[in-house]
């Protein structure tokens, strides 16, 4: 099977070319080779390429600036994923694709499931929803995984920044009314994986970990987590004070409910999704393997 996975460079790209290695060919060129923000280069790459299966980890994520900058986020969020789906249903290839939790309104305490209204708050989220619209509606086999605060042992994310500021900060204010499940790429990779072997059944799915925490207490186990090691930091767990998302301005607004129900993916794939806090155990241990700071 030959497997084209677009955003490769990224810390989902970068896991799933791991789990996919033992499915096939895999090809994950990088921005220089195929430069995803041009409609005919893509188009072209695909007919050359001619993939069976077409992952499609590449979008932009960057939510404050999307608000800036919505022409290039609609054409890798949206109008990326309508070319792909469109090239797929032509030629009876299959897409997986990811999405998040910002498509939801946010509001509330209940977890949102696959078929709860969306509502998205920012141009990302907006974005994102018409990319996984174009997809549905394509006809194309697919998968959608809809994923929530998505971190890893590297790369430009939650854990990695607090560590960081822990470091040379000796106060920090977290949101804490904003409650979701922190959730690995390494998960996300590895239940790819799983679902291509198992040929799970074309539609969309939620896929994050069990349970439920606010930003401000992942930070905070984050932190104790970093404590343990014996690294000096200039944090002091009390000094890391919760504030509410009407105290931290950004330019994108955030919803305050991400929890998302996972029911429908543990039932299809026949398996239970391990609790978030478990997932932070691991994944904080492997950033320490790859001595992304120092003991």
């Amino acid at each position: 099977m030959k497997i084209l996975l677009l955003g490769g460079r990224g810390q989902l790209g970068f896991e799933l070319q791991r789990s996919l290695v033992f499915l096939g060919k895999v090809l994950a060129p990088d921005r220089y080779l195929l430069d995803l923000t041009k409609k005919e280069i893509v188009e072209a790459s695909l007919k050359k390429i001619n993939p069976d299966l077409i992952v499609n980890a590449a979008a932009w994520t960057d939510v404050n600036a999307a608000e800036e900058n919505e022409i290039i986020a609609r054409r890798l969020n949206t109008d990326l994923s309508r070319q792909i789906a469109e090239y797929a249903f032509t030629n009876n290839t299959k897409v997986i694709h990811y999405s998040t939790d910002y498509v939801y309104p946010g509001g509330g305490t209940e977890p949102w499931d696959e078929n709860s209204p969306t509502g998205p708050l920012n141009v990302y989220g907006q974005t994102k929803l018409e990319g996984d619209q174009a997809i549905q509606q394509s006809g194309c086999k697919h998968l959608i995984f809809r994923t929530s605060w998505v971190y890893s042992a590297s790369g430009n994310n939650f854990m990695n920044k607090i560590i960081t500021l822990a470091k040379s900060k000796k106060e920090l204010d977290v949101v804490a009314d904003q409650f979701g499940a922190p959730t690995t790429v390494r998960l996300i990779a590895q239940l790819t994986a799983l679902s291509i072997k198992t040929e799970l059944k074309t539609g969309l799915y939620n896929l994050s970990s069990r349970g439920e925490t606010s930003w401000y207490n992942f930070a905070k186990d984050i932190l104790a987590l970093a404590l343990q090691t014996g690294e000096s930091f200039k944090l002091d767990p009390r000094n890391i004070n919760p504030i509410v998302t009407s105290q931290f301005s950004t330019p994108a607004r955030r919803p305050l409910n991400s929890r998302l129900t996972i029911s429908k993916l543990e039932k299809a794939l026949n398996i239970e999704l391990p609790v978030w806090s478990s997932e932070l155990h691991l994944t904080f241990h492997e950033y320490m393997k790859h001595n992304l700071f120092k003991l």
